[in-house]
């Protein structure tokens, strides 16, 4: 494996030319905004499934499908934008994605079935999926080389207030208005964006390359894709292996992936290109995020969950908890950018995993009695660990490619990811429930044979009073044992990944420009 350490060093040479000035600033924040779009209604369905459900008419377990088939959709079109950037032109494919995303979103909108909803979630995924990446590798593009940093900056930041966002008004629609406008607010902002894409990108982009398709990589992307996000959706409901349904998933799972990693690797024309691992530098990048980026936003998941099942936070109470972290992230951002051109980005990184951990160590000793105030104290360091690690750890590891290379290897960082978000999520979900209800039933055990009932008998209980009330203690002191024991278990995977920070090779990069200047 190369450390790709001289490609870093190559001025980007291929294409137009990067930008200045105001058009710089207004593409950097249209592009901002379209990762922004992606990322928000990500997860602005996950507070709305109860609704969604009571409005359609069916089980909250069935209104996941509404997040599913949103998340598999985006995870097949994901990979495959390097593919179509260089088929078509990425303004262009980026184009046509926000007006799909646009049309989709108000088709969910008008959904009066569960089977509409879900069709039309999967065309939304379908857009969504390209504007991830190719936002991320078009800002690279158009920002100059020793901006790379800046540029990060602004794509990391909205890829993570994204998801923070999309709960909280989530929640807030949800509590005011009706469920289908958690998808109606797109339909304007996606359709403006849409307009100024096609206007100011397509004639950017390079000739296209005519790449034929690879029919056989495609469909047994989909295969492995589906059966993985339906294992990781439905496997803690079906108690995982214990179900045949989950077994025979895992098997089309793993067979499919074999299948697509030997086809991919031997096919002269792959639909992925599996051939930038051969970078060690890319590689190991790659895993640092998916750590790094997976275990925040496993913690995003669980905050809420144990706010609300624990505390007695609203759904909009809740979401708004999380909004300090994202203003937090706002504002370093441009620190950090600047700190990225002027220092070794692996100590920003490490920096970044450090404070994390040491966040979730803290968090994993918070009590029932948590203030609000303390919440709010620890989201604002939380928003600071993500914004020291997020946005250099991403620019390091493009940094590795080659030009050329730049729109495969958002891709394929996007995909993995999201996969490792998805994987990350469901085990948290798992294990927190898990935790739950293993510590309820070793309390409830040590309660056997003590003077607990009597006690509450003689403050004034009565009867099943007494039992409702001790039950009521014994299960919120479970959740909390368990949403410590999961704080825990993240800062021991953020402490795992500093060890992979240092083996990733130190890319030579330009000296930044000793005053700024106005780009």
């Amino acid at each position: 494996m190369s450390d790709g350490g001289t490609a870093a060093a190559k001025p980007d040479t291929s294409g137009p030319a990067p930008l200045h000035g105001l058009p710089l600033i207004a593409m950097g924040v249209l592009l901002g905004m379209a990762n922004f779009l992606a990322a928000f209604d990500l997860s602005i369905a996950n507070v709305s499934i109860p609704n969604i459900a009571a409005g359609l008419a069916v089980s909250p377990r069935d209104g996941t499908w509404a997040i599913t088939s949103y998340m598999v959709a985006e995870a097949i079109t994901v990979p495959l934008t390097g593919w179509l950037a260089a088929r078509f032109g990425p303004g262009r494919v980026l184009s046509y994605a926000m007006i799909g995303f646009a049309i989709a979103s108000a088709l969910c909108g008008i959904s009066t079935s569960l089977d509409m909803l879900i069709a039309f979630r999967v065309l939304q995924g379908l857009a969504g999926g390209p504007m991830i990446p190719l936002s991320q590798s078009l800002l690279l593009h158009i920002f100059p080389k020793e901006k790379a940093g800046t540029a990060m900056g602004i794509w990391a930041m909205t890829a993570v207030v994204g998801p923070i966002t999309g709960p909280i008004v989530g929640g807030i629609i949800c509590d005011h208005w009706t469920w289908p406008w958690i998808f109606l607010i797109s339909v304007p902002v996606g359709a403006v964006m849409a307009m100024f894409c096609w206007y100011t990108l397509i004639p950017r982009d390079p000739p296209p390359v005519r790449r034929p398709v690879d029919t056989p990589g495609l469909l047994l992307m989909i295969l492995w894709i589906g059966a993985v996000q339906v294992i990781l959706d439905q496997g803690q409901e079906k108690d995982w292996f214990g179900s045949s349904y989950i077994v025979v998933l895992t098997v089309i799972a793993i067979v499919g992936f074999l299948a697509f990693l030997i086809w991919e690797l031997t096919d002269e024309h792959p639909i992925v290109n599996l051939r930038i691992f051969n970078n060690r530098g890319y590689t190991l990048g790659v895993l640092v995020v998916c750590i790094g980026f997976g275990v925040f936003l496993g913690s995003v998941v669980i905050s809420p969950l144990w706010m609300q099942t624990n505390m007695g936070y609203t759904p909009t109470w809740a979401g708004l908890a999380s909004a300090p972290g994202g203003m937090m992230m706002f504002t370093l951002s441009p620190l950090v950018a600047w700190l990225s051109a002027r220092l070794d980005p692996r100590i920003l990184i490490s920096g970044g995993l450090l404070l994390f951990a040491s966040i979730m160590l803290w968090r994993a000793h918070f009590a029932s009695n948590v203030t609000m105030e303390m919440i709010v104290y620890y989201q604002l360091l939380n928003g600071a660990s993500v914004a020291l690690f997020f946005a250099p750890s991403m620019a390091i590891t493009l940094g590795f490619l080659k030009p050329q290379e730049i729109a495969d290897g958002a891709g394929m960082l996007a995909f993995i990811r999201t996969t490792a978000v998805a994987f990350v999520t469901s085990v948290t979900t798992a294990y927190w429930q898990d935790s739950a209800t293993r510590d309820r039933a070793g309390m409830i055990d040590r309660l056997h044979g003590t003077s607990a009932l009597d006690q509450l008998h003689r403050a004034g209980f009565q009867g099943d009073q007494a039992i409702h009330y001790l039950d009521g203690i014994v299960q919120d002191q479970a959740v909390m044992f368990a949403t410590n024991d999961t704080f825990f278990a993240f800062a021991c995977a953020m402490i795992a990944g500093l060890a992979f920070v240092w083996l990733i090779p130190k890319t030579h990069r330009r000296r930044a420009p000793a005053a700024p200047t106005a780009h």
